[in-house]
């Protein structure tokens, strides 16, 4: 038997992810562009409706409030996206709502000086503004450390190795998020998680004019199957005489948004009054910025790969932050109850579909602001139970975590120093938060618990996520254990020509501003 040559047992690394059908800068047609673009709207619902539903009636808010909450969270997102999309790091990333801001939010609702108030209404607002007010103030870190490019300075210890825990946990570190959801509803959880993944990989190859539909509208044609059953399910009374939380998860009419939702309505900038301003909260919110800057930049890491570009420039990735900040702000003037993070669902969506276009999701934030204003429309579609989310969250974060493990061809594995320092972060990344969420459950209050509410909400927040705890251990770690001789097992070489703007001329065509902008911003 011939010896195995040692290319057909191995492969070559790869700047860029192939096989995509569109990248970044190519686009499908307009008509299929708008369908992608919808189903892009579609999937962000999920969050959109998922932070306002929970926090909104523990604030003391009605359905009415509820919606239109969600109606603004939508609007702004839209713009938020359209921001990072055109001047930001042009990546095709959603812009969405972070579930990191949920811990100092909480802790605001909490405040005696707010629990104390008997009218249900006049809570709901005195709490709002409060998280405005904290949610301005706080939004000057991610502008600050974005546009002085202190973030690009800070972003030159990561190595592809420091990276890989980062944006592998970005998917892994929600699996609270997938099928504990998926479980709360198997009956339409699971046949959305099946079909989702028939059409999107089995029958991927079915073809209608040239044009792989099953596996380009996977999300939306599962969803409007399972929708339909749901609905058929609930109309049927087949939910009945279940448990409330059962009913909750299941039906198709239990978020009362339809009802609730006004046919027009714009949402405008403090829309719920003037923000209020206290030193303690906005402290405890900082820490959320600080978290949604380390999940994003794993997420753009993340996203540059699925629309088959090359890593950001730390000048990119910056400028990104910066913008994520303004979107912050924008969170804060119009009462959005959240800050501003990538959504990771609709990074796993491009690899799922293999459609890494910047112009669908430019599409998708219009859908975004046209549908907050017609709330009608954007309720019904906001009236989809979230297990069939969960369902198909449980694919498109593995993705995202699988493009993080991705980097790892970059480096070298046979070195006990890199599975040492990959492993360990993982690990760690992982466990501490898991510890911090097990205690804060059976303590109803965090491990850090002093007389200092703004430093438990500040070390509370940090240790509730994945990537952030990754990110402090895989820094640290690589960049202090024999980091001097392991510049090519940290994958540093290959990093190198990805750092500036002008490194590698691929940047030019991927990152460049739009309307010439570049000749009064220039690159670094």
């Amino acid at each position: 038997m011939a010896a195995v040559k040692p290319e057909e047992i191995s492969h070559p690394p790869m700047d860029q992810l192939q096989g995509l059908e569109y990248c970044i800068d190519s686009n499908p047609s307009w008509a299929e562009t708008i369908a992608l673009g919808f189903q892009h709207y579609i999937l962000a619902l999920g969050t959109a409706v998922m932070i306002p539903s929970f926090l909104v009636p523990v604030m003391g808010g009605s359905d009415d409030d509820k919606v239109r909450v969600v109606q603004t969270l939508l609007f702004v997102e839209g713009i938020n996206t359209l921001l990072q999309t055109l001047f930001g790091t042009r990546l095709p990333t959603v812009v969405g709502g972070s579930y990191a801001f949920m811990v100092p939010v909480i802790s605001i609702i909490r405040d005696p000086s707010f629990a104390t108030i008997e009218d249900p209404h006049l809570r709901f607002l005195s709490t709002m503004r409060a998280v405005q007010g904290a949610l301005i103030v706080a939004s000057s870190i991610q502008i600050i450390l974005g546009f002085s490019q202190i973030w690009a300075i800070c972003s030159r210890f990561f190595s592809p190795l420091g990276m890989v825990p980062v944006i592998a946990l970005v998917g892994f570190g929600l699996f609270d998020r997938g099928f504990l959801v998926v479980g709360t509803c198997v009956e339409i959880g699971i046949p959305m998680l099946i079909l989702f993944i028939a059409f999107s990989q089995y029958l991927k190859n079915f073809q209608i004019r040239q044009v792989p539909i099953l596996e380009r509208f996977a999300l939306l044609i599962s969803t409007t199957v399972i929708w339909a059953y749901a609905h058929l399910l609930t109309a049927s009374g087949a939910y009945k005489h279940r448990p409330d939380l059962t009913q909750h998860s299941c039906r198709t009419d239990r978020a009362n948004l339809i009802s609730s939702a006004p046919w027009i309505k714009i949402p405008y900038p403090l829309e719920w009054g003037a923000p209020t301003f206290d030193a303690g909260h906005a402290f405890g919110m900082m820490a959320a910025v600080l978290v949604s800057l380390v999940e994003s930049t794993g997420a753009y890491k993340a996203a540059s790969r699925l629309a088959s570009a090359t890593p950001p420039p730390a000048h990119v990735l910056s400028r990104g932050i910066g913008w994520q900040g303004i979107g912050i702000l924008l969170n804060g003037l119009f009462g959005t109850l959240t800050g501003s993070t990538v959504s990771v669902e609709n990074v796993g969506l491009l690899g799922s579909n293999r459609i890494g276009s910047r112009r669908v999701i430019q599409v998708s934030a219009g859908f975004m602001i046209f549908f907050s204003m017609l709330g009608k429309f954007g309720a019904l579609f906001a009236s989809i139970p979230f297990p069939m989310f969960a369902a198909v969250y449980c694919v498109l974060f593995g993705i995202v975590a699988s493009v993080g493990l991705s980097f790892l061809q970059f480096t070298n594995m046979n070195s006990m120093r890199n599975l040492f320092i990959c492993g360990v972060s993982l690990f760690l990344g992982l466990s501490i938060p898991e510890y911090f969420r097990e205690y804060t459950i059976r303590a109803f209050h965090g491990p850090a618990h002093t007389n200092a509410g703004w430093f438990n909400d500040f070390l509370n927040t940090i240790f509730f996520s994945s990537p952030t705890v990754a990110l402090i251990v895989a820094v640290f770690l690589d960049n202090t254990l024999d980091y001097k001789d392991s510049a090519k097992d940290r994958g540093m070489p290959w990093w190198a020509k990805f750092r500036t703007f002008k490194g590698d001329s691929r940047n030019e065509e991927f990152y460049t501003l739009p309307f010439n902008l570049n000749r009064f911003f220039p690159p670094s």
